[in-house]
């Protein structure tokens, strides 16, 4: 039996990954007392009749056994949720090894969606909407450390969620915990401000004096070639995939689990776009999760 507790931030996308799994056919069950999860674990495993307190307790849910279960658990449990370490160690008696999805995303995000969706904070009733989600950071960083996938959603969208959970949870495919997003922006728009790591190639050849491709982008074949074509961009883009496979094992072993990458030239359109399409597909082959976006491609069209 696939047994998932999904946990994390609220506001970090628990009750969309909830729907995922439910439509790829998992038993869900969102925000259960955490001291009724064995009483779950006992109806969902099935495989044969017991006698408890005199009750039979059938062969799983709706009579038959389940395969696959996840279960909801935040910050809303309360008191209770001091109590989860001990419980998921009592699981062990029913041969289940729970998978623990943690989803996190940073502060600055939390509160944007807070605000669009006008909601408050579970344990800030009224004040800060961020000392809310510190607090709960706080209350919450023995699961994600006992976490065996933590995907950070800060940058994702919906779809992009869709994707790895269908690559844990669906396709069964191996997953390590992070995720690089590779951002091509414009430095006449402003700097990327969400980055850690910034490369500036605006010493490439830009297709912008080109009158053929001047209206084009680095989405379309005739300018990746164009940029791709010098010496300086193919150096550029070895050493820079040599650089981040130094870099990133280095940032997980030290808890790191998202790398924003920025790549940015004038517009945001012609060279980042190329080297930010370039640099994905050498990182692709890496198993990370990955996403490359174009900030700015579609300004003063």
């Amino acid at each position: 039996m696939r047994f998932v507790i999904v946990s994390g931030m609220s506001g970090a996308g628990k009750s969309s990954v909830l729907k995922m799994l439910e439509d790829a056919g998992y038993f869900c069950v969102d925000n259960l007392p955490i001291p009724l999860i064995p009483v779950l674990t006992k109806l969902t495993i099935g495989g044969r009749k017991e006698e408890q307190d005199g009750m039979a307790i059938a062969e799983g849910l709706h009579g038959k056994a389940i395969s696959k279960a996840a279960l909801g658990v935040d910050i809303r449990s309360g008191q209770a949720l001091e109590e989860l370490d001990e419980i998921l160690n009592q699981l062990k008696q029913f041969e289940v090894k729970p998978e623990i999805l943690f989803l996190d995303c940073n502060t600055e995000v939390l509160v944007k969606r807070y605000k669009e969706t006008r909601r408050t904070h579970p344990l800030i009733s009224a004040g800060r909407i961020d000392a809310g989600i510190e607090l709960e950071r706080e209350k919450l960083e023995f699961l994600k450390t006992r976490a065996d996938y933590i995907i950070d959603t800060s940058r994702m969208l919906v779809r992009d969620l869709k994707t790895e959970i269908d690559k844990i949870f669906v396709k069964g495919e191996s997953y390590q915990n992070f995720f690089i997003s590779i951002v091509s922006f414009g430095f006449k728009y402003g700097i990327l401000q969400d980055a850690d790591l910034v490369f500036d190639v605006r010493f490439l050849p830009n297709p912008y004096y080109v009158p053929e491709l001047k209206r084009k982008t680095g989405q379309e074949q005739d300018v990746y070639d164009f940029v791709m074509k010098s010496e300086q961009a193919e150096v550029f883009l070895s050493k820079l995939e040599d650089m981040l496979k130094f870099l990133i094992p280095s940032y997980i072993l030290e808890g790191k689990n998202q790398l924003v990458v920025g790549i940015g030239c004038t517009g945001g359109k012609h060279r980042s776009v190329t080297i930010a399409r370039a640099i994905g597909d050498k990182l692709g082959e890496y198993g990370y999760g990955l996403k490359v976006e174009h900030r700015d491609i579609a300004k003063d069209v």
